[in-house]
């Protein structure tokens, strides 16, 4: 007997035909931008929504090691739907060294003077120590996500080719319950430390450095934040749909939704405490090159209204919402709060890298292309995670009584 997830998506691929659309759709996009006048928009856009959705699976992801670390058997569901999202590592992986061929159009720093500053942004050093983290940070989570596995599936019948595989896998190597446990438990932390350093350092070099005489100690805390807060919504987002399709097979209670909003109302006021604390210490500072940036991102126009645009979408409105607790239990209002979230996080990237590549912008450099550009990452990304789900659908098959 079928899964009914597998049912629904693998059987009538109705789902995985509309994302493989929205790649299409994107691919095309981003083609035709590079052929157009103006090629850095492509590449721009490109690098804007490589680090908004390799964020969302990193951060998403980083839920499963928390909670596993903290035993919170509550979120046994919602950790497999967080697991889902390691699918897309290897694909954000090939994007990253992408970024590549595009990095004239990417870097403004390339034609800038660095007063010294060559040691460290110089392109031969940048890709390979950016690259080497991101192998650390994919297969720290692979290896966790390989173990995490094993407790949730490893007593089952095997599904397909690849739980075949891995069956076999962990006939050979995970023949000690408790030492598995204790392996499951450090790649976990593992995964969480990596988690931290390496987004600092993606956007120390990917962000941070297209103005390269700005600098902000807080800079990396803040990246790795946001990517937790935003994982965090794209988990509610995927879990709201899922709860809401019929014959999905993953259906939470009010009480997991509750919980999971409560955190990522917590990650809400994180966020814009690094994002006030970072204001309020550069600009208490006075260093002209530094409050520069600043100035420029929420002062002058057209910056100005964007920076009140993301305030209030990335803070504001989720805080008043979800004061609420019984939005918190109801998936459409969840689906409705992150999405307003999402878009409010991806137009802060905007405000952080728009005025490096338009510095004499008149009006917003935003283009059409570029929404199609999003859609295309998100046909990917989702391409991925319920190609994961079909693969192993018993992920949220809930256990009672057993620890992660």
């Amino acid at each position: 007997m079928k899964h009914p997830f597998q049912i629904r998506i693998m059987n009538k691929k109705i789902v995985r035909n509309i994302f493989i659309l929205l790649i299409a759709i994107g691919l095309g996009a981003f083609f035709l931008a590079l052929l157009g006048p103006d090629p850095a928009r492509a590449w721009q856009a490109f690098l804007l929504n490589f680090l908004i959705w390799s964020g969302v699976a990193q951060g998403a992801f980083l839920f499963s090691t928390v909670m596993h670390t903290t035993g919170a058997r509550w979120s046994y569901k919602v950790s497999g739907l967080a697991e889902s999202f390691a699918a897309f590592f290897p694909i954000s992986f090939i994007l990253f060294l992408l970024l590549v061929i595009g990095r004239d159009h990417i870097f403004p720093w390339l034609h800038y003077d660095l007063h010294g500053k060559e040691v460290w942004l110089n392109l031969p050093f940048l890709f390979t120590r950016d690259a080497l983290a991101l192998l650390i940070l994919y297969g720290l989570g692979l290896a966790y996500l390989y173990h995490t596995l094993w407790f949730k599936l490893g007593s089952l019948p095997p599904r397909g080719k690849i739980q075949a595989l891995l069956a076999r896998s962990w006939g050979r190597t995970m023949k000690d319950e408790r030492k598995s446990r204790r392996r499951t438990s450090v790649f976990s932390i593992l995964y969480m430390t990596a988690f931290a350093l390496v987004l600092s350092l993606l956007g120390y070099d990917l962000v941070m450095s297209m103005d390269s005489h700005w600098y902000s100690t807080l800079f990396g805390a803040y990246t790795f934040v946001k990517a937790f807060y935003i994982g965090l919504g794209g988990i509610i987002i995927l879990a709201a749909l899922l709860h809401m399709a019929p014959n999905s097979g993953v259906k939470l209670l009010p009480a997991e939704f509750i919980d999971t909003g409560k955190l990522f109302f917590a990650f809400c006021l994180v966020w814009a405490d690094f994002f006030y604390v970072q204001f309020v210490v550069i600009w208490y500072g006075n260093i002209p090159e530094v409050t520069s940036y600043i100035i420029q991102r929420t002062m002058t126009p057209p910056w100005q209204t964007l920076a009140w645009i993301v305030f209030i979408s990335g803070f504001i409105a989720p805080f008043l919402i979800l004061l609420n607790r019984n939005i918190k239990a109801r998936p459409t209002a969840m689906l409705v709060v992150c999405t307003g979230v999402f878009i409010g996080i991806w137009l802060e990237h905007l405000l952080l890298l728009g005025p490096a590549y338009h510095p004499d912008a008149a009006a917003l450099p935003l283009r059409l292309s570029d929404g199609l550009i999003s859609l295309g990452f998100l046909g990917l990304m989702m391409f991925a995670v319920t190609s994961f789900l079909s693969t192993f659908p018993d992920i949220t098959r809930n256990k009672p009584g057993e620890v992660q």
